[in-house]
């Protein structure tokens, strides 16, 4: 069956690579049908019910980066006349049951087309009406959604990510705030593509206030911080406390981290930057290369690992024996350009 995810537009391959490393995380069978501007249309394997269940409870509590999830109808050429001739085709059954009212909504991507969307929704609801449904635009039980990217998606909504409850874990927003830490939304699709479950030892060495560790606490994570400052740890610790979150805390040296080798399932971190990094270190590249090196030693086998910095660190990881998976650049502002690099252990 295919469904499509209705990306934000926050960056230009992690919203992507966040569902499909969620699609992993529920054990689930798939295969990318296409991908286009700000959606992705995914096959997946598996019995419908069971299936939707799956990605209306947890696949949607845990994306950051999408809007909304849609069972697909069908595709067409982003054209009204191809749209309409879809709406025309479709069969109602597995999409909406008798007695039930419905509402369509377009939602138009970028430049890709040149037509306003509210005539549209207004020619694809008189298909649907002629089909023995009425339209409800206020509190409708079935929303038909048209993306209109370079090709157009029409199918019914099944769940919408919560994005406010991101907004409400906002830095500003936590018992205790620190500036320069990542934003809960770019935090919690890290966690996500560290394919960090429930259960699993999740390990952020550089942890400041414990922006990352947040999110993996609530999707049910044990997750580690340490930091080489007390007063973020007390922070760390208030705002973890919060969240009601697993986890242990401690004061110390990501070049030392105390505890197994192989004892961690997943990594993210995001060391400090440039002069910064002097309360840590003698230097930049002594504490990424002494940090790389104890993250493969306490990384279990097949674990992910996720380094944000303002430099490559790539060459760094690749020293202490992890490979590199990706790399994606990330733009804050005019003088800050994060670069993230997604490395494994063999």
């Amino acid at each position: 069956m295919l469904y499509a995810f209705e990306l934000s537009g926050e960056h230009e391959k992690l919203p992507a690579a966040e569902v499909l490393a969620c699609l992993e995380i529920e054990g689930l069978e798939y295969r990318v049908h296409s991908l286009m501007d700000l959606c992705l249309v995914v096959d997946i394997n598996g019995e419908e019910t069971e299936l939707e269940k799956t990605l209306k409870s947890k696949m949607t509590e845990r994306l950051a980066m999408t809007h909304h999830i849609l069972k697909v109808i069908g595709i067409s050429e982003s054209r009204p006349e191809a749209i309409l001739e879809l709406a025309e085709a479709f069969k109602p059954a597995g999409f909406i049951r008798e007695g039930q009212n419905f509402v369509v909504r377009a939602k138009r991507i970028k430049h890709h087309v040149d037509f306003p969307g509210e005539p549209l929704e207004k020619k694809i609801g008189g298909c649907i009406y002629r089909k023995g449904f009425r339209a409800n635009l206020k509190n409708p039980d079935i929303e038909f959604r048209l993306i209109l990217s370079e090709k157009t998606v029409f199918g019914t909504l099944i769940s919408s990510v919560d994005r406010s409850a991101y907004e409400a874990r906002n830095p500003q927003n936590k018992p205790f705030f620190h500036p320069g830490v990542l934003m809960p939304r770019v935090a919690r699709t890290l966690v996500n593509l560290s394919r960090a479950r429930p259960g699993e030892l999740f390990l952020d060495p550089f942890c400041g206030t414990a922006g990352i560790l947040v999110e993996a606490g609530l999707l049910g994570s044990r997750v580690i911080g340490i930091d080489a400052q007390e007063k973020l740890v007390q922070g760390a610790r208030m705002n973890l406390e919060a969240f009601e979150a697993d986890y242990a805390l401690m004061e110390g040296d990501a070049c030392r981290i105390p505890l197994k080798a192989e004892s961690v399932n997943a990594v993210v971190t995001d060391p400090p930057y440039g002069r910064s990094a002097a309360i840590l270190a003698e230097s930049l590249e002594v504490l990424y290369a002494g940090a790389l090196s104890e993250i493969y030693r306490v990384l279990k086998p097949g674990g992910i690992a996720i380094v944000v910095s303002d430099k490559a660190a790539f060459e760094y990881g690749e020293k202490a024996g992890l490979r590199v998976l990706e790399i994606h650049a990330q733009r804050v502002h005019r003088s800050l350009t994060r670069t993230i690099t997604i490395f494994q252990k063999d």
